[in-house]
């Protein structure tokens, strides 16, 4: 029900779920560099949605890594180490303790944190503790306030001389490539500038991803939404600003709502594109109204209370469960440019399956990095530091495998089953 996207009911059912679909998504094969192939890559919260998925697919897209499941629960672990084969093995690892922390990375090339939520965090211990311990660096978050503290320690990733990045998953994440790509698009082969960047998100249900993702979705209500517009940031209420976005064959037409997401600033900034939004939306279409109906009617104070909203959870979890059996987890991203010469084009990403598609997406930055082309520092992944512009295709390659539909750098009516309603009248 939000971009976050992390935890699943048991370890054993990610492990077997990821395991088997990405079997059947006939994913190709990474020779890494004779320095990093037999490279030891720690994934924090290994046990949960995100972790399990993203361990799954580096063992599939690189079989030579050796794949450290970090988490708590020793029996969680111990099915995923199970499923993973040989070259796996399990840590106990509390991600809040700091020698904890560096124990677990001392002997390790990258660590992957995928161990959410973000939401509200007031210190990086992860990445301080991959600076400590000079180990390279990933995250899947998903908070604005989260990400710009991870990137006042890039000096310090500098000196130590290690390559981190933050939001590296699948949105954010693939979605700032994919972003990148099309302003790269407009520039160098249009010779026009960007004007105008759109992130749409669609996830049906939860995506199976239980307790956390319900988490973020509440916690991410309590947040004034920043979006920028002909330069100026401004401020908007969450879950409004509703658009009806077309995500082409095999997702349709889905109601997307405003939120507060990272991609938007750093985009901006990065890309330096003047107007810039991120919207969300769900299926069945109750989950949005019962979203726009909690931030109409709950305080902030309360939703940016965790102690508070790990209850609401508690309330809701049995239901959401229940739905998502029947919504299944679809999961559709489009990325839209206008530019100022009045060229408008996108990019499209859809996957039956969210579990895989994340997994996908975040092993293929965590390659990225094993490959070599992210510096020294903490970078955006639109950011050329981060992931070189030369690897941004490739990257997109593997993030995409078993995809139902991947375009890029198209206009609107190639995908659009009718063009003519998306956006009209909207200015961010």
């Amino acid at each position: 029900m939000a971009p976050s996207l992390l935890h699943f009911k048991t370890a054993a059912a990610v492990a077997m779920a990821s395991a088997k679909a990405a079997e059947n998504d006939n994913v190709s094969r990474v020779q890494l560099p004779d320095k990093t192939r037999n490279s030891r890559v720690l994934v924090l919260g290994g046990t949960g949605r995100v972790g399990g998925s993203t361990a799954t697919a580096l063992s599939k897209l690189c079989p030579d890594l050796r794949i450290v499941v970090g988490g708590r629960n020793r029996e969680k672990g111990a099915a995923m180490v199970a499923t993973l084969g040989k070259n796996s093995e399990f840590a106990e690892v509390n991600i809040n303790n700091k020698d904890s922390l560096e124990a677990a990375l001392s002997d390790v090339d990258l660590v992957v944190h995928a161990a959410g939520p973000f939401q509200q965090s007031q210190k990086c211990t992860v990445l301080e503790a991959a600076i400590e311990t000079q180990t390279a660096y990933l995250d899947v978050c998903d908070d604005t306030n989260y990400a710009f503290r991870a990137k006042s320690f890039k000096d310090r990733a500098v000196d130590a001389n290690i390559s981190a990045i933050t939001t590296g998953g699948i949105y954010p994440g693939v979605s700032n490539v994919t972003a990148a790509e099309l302003v790269h698009a407009a520039r160098s082969e249009s010779k026009t500038e960007p004007d105008r960047l759109r992130f749409s998100y669609y996830t049906a249900g939860s995506g199976g991803a239980g307790p956390t993702i319900l988490a973020t979705s509440f916690l991410l209500l309590g947040e004034e939404v920043v979006a920028y517009n002909k330069g100026q940031k401004i401020k908007l209420k969450p879950f409004t600003g509703m658009l009806n976005v077309d995500f082409g064959k095999g997702i349709g037409k889905r109601d997307v709502y405003l939120l507060n997401l990272p991609e938007v600033r750093s985009a901006h900034e990065v890309l330096e594109v003047p107007t810039v939004s991120a919207r969300f939306g769900t299926a069945p279409f109750f989950w949005n109204w019962g979203m726009e109906a909690m931030t109409n009617l709950l305080p902030a104070e309360f939703l940016r209370d965790r102690s508070k909203v790990q209850q609401l959870v508690e309330w809701f979890d049995p239901l959401v469960r229940a739905v998502d059996g029947i919504a299944g987890e679809r999961v559709s991203m489009r990325v839209d440019l206008e530019c100022t010469n009045g060229r408008s084009t996108l990019a499209l990403f859809s996957h039956r399956r969210l579990s895989v598609a994340v997994g996908n997406a975040t092993a293929a930055s965590a390659v990225a990095i094993l490959e070599g082309s992210t510096q020294p520092g903490v970078w955006f992944p639109e950011e050329p530091e981060g992931i070189a512009v030369e690897a941004r295709e490739e990257l997109l390659k593997r993030a995409a495998e078993g995809a139902i539909a991947f375009v890029m750098n198209k206009p609107p009516w190639m995908v659009e089953t009718d063009p003519k309603e998306l956006g009209l009248g909207i200015y961010v």
